[in-house]
């Protein structure tokens, strides 16, 4: 069943492209209602937040429980040079993704020589750390008071502040960082990482520098989760610790197997199904995350994967040009796929 729809997205997969492309963009003006419009623009974030962890745990097998503590450290970051010194979004967009990638270069250089559990233990003690520090710093983050009157995205005067043109905003900001994971991953820098990935030590061997491709992935992991952290900062208006505590890391990581580890795809699907869940449930205050969770536990049982995780598009896609050239008398092969 996912062989035959990953035939038909691959087949298709440009056409398929530009009409998604189109929906999106008119999506806002086909839909009057503020609340869908609103539910979409947290949507699309979510599919940042999901791109770019799925590249660390997915595509790079580096399990990470602390993304929060990089789309805290991109919302501060914004929140702070917006408020207190009135800097326009220009400046503080960029600010937040280059605070977040020096975080993650700090991070990154002493814990990408971990492995396995102890990698994923530093990550969860990081995003408590950044926690606490915001919960403390009442000077810089106010704390438990948390920064409030954070203005909307501003670029050279004109202000981005209709539901509308946020949306709009943030779709371009997801564009961005779809075409930036979808060229790394297609690429000699993608081929190394999954290498990586699959077996560390035979990619070593093979001549790769494991702890460069290690420490580059996950800084723009970093720097994707800092802008998304940006923009929610100035989208929402308001931010306090609570919104960059573990739990958000655990609602990422639970987006990226939903879709599928290792699947750019799936990254999308998770983010999107799975926020709009999250806010559909709103109303069952009390039984939502037990919703959420037995919804979750049900996937788990029925595809551990998660839906695309198992599903090799480029090599589904190489099989299908080689069924093509044995169908127009090519070297007579038969690939196997039947589309």
């Amino acid at each position: 069943m996912l062989e035959k729809l990953s035939c038909i997205l691959i087949r298709y997969k440009y056409p398929l492209m530009g009409i998604t492309l189109v929906l999106a963009v008119v999506f806002p003006f086909l839909f009057k209602s503020q609340y869908v419009i609103r539910i979409a623009t947290i949507a699309l974030m979510y599919v940042i937040l999901a791109l770019s962890l799925n590249m660390l745990s997915g595509m790079l097998g580096q399990m990470s429980f602390g993304h929060a503590a990089f789309f805290g450290i991109g919302a501060y970051t914004a929140a702070i040079l917006c408020t207190k010194m009135g800097l326009p979004s220009q400046v503080t967009l960029p600010a937040a993704v280059l605070m977040s990638g020096l975080f993650g270069v700090f991070l990154g250089m002493p814990v990408l020589r971990l492995n396995g559990y102890y990698f994923t233990i530093v990550t969860m003690v990081f995003c408590e750390i950044i926690r606490i520090v915001e919960l403390n710093w009442m000077s810089v983050t106010r704390g438990p008071l948390g920064i409030m009157a954070i203005k909307k995205p501003e670029f050279f005067g004109f202000e981005i502040k209709s539901q509308t043109q946020l949306y709009l905003f943030i779709l371009a900001c997801v564009i961005v960082c779809g075409v930036i994971v979808h060229n790394i991953m297609n690429s000699r820098i993608g081929n190394a990482v999954l290498a990586i990935r699959d077996d560390e030590l035979a990619a070593e061997s093979m001549g790769i520098h494991v702890f460069k491709y290690k420490v580059m992935i996950f800084v723009i992991s970093s720097m994707m989760a800092g802008l998304a952290g940006a923009f929610y900062a100035q989208y929402t208006g308001y931010i306090d610790p609570t919104n960059f505590a573990s739990t958000k890391s655990n609602e990422m990581l639970v987006m990226v197997i939903f879709g599928g580890l290792g699947s750019t795809f799936g990254s999308f699907l998770g983010a999107i199904v799975l926020s709009v869940i999250l806010e559909l449930l709103r109303s069952f205050s009390l039984y939502r995350q037990l919703i959420y969770g037995v919804l979750l536990v049900v996937l788990m049982l029925v595809r551990p994967q998660g839906l695309f995780g198992a599903v090799n598009f480029k090599y589904i896609s190489q099989r299908m040009a080689w069924k093509a050239d044995s169908d127009t008398g090519g070297d007579g092969h038969e690939s196997g796929v039947k589309c």
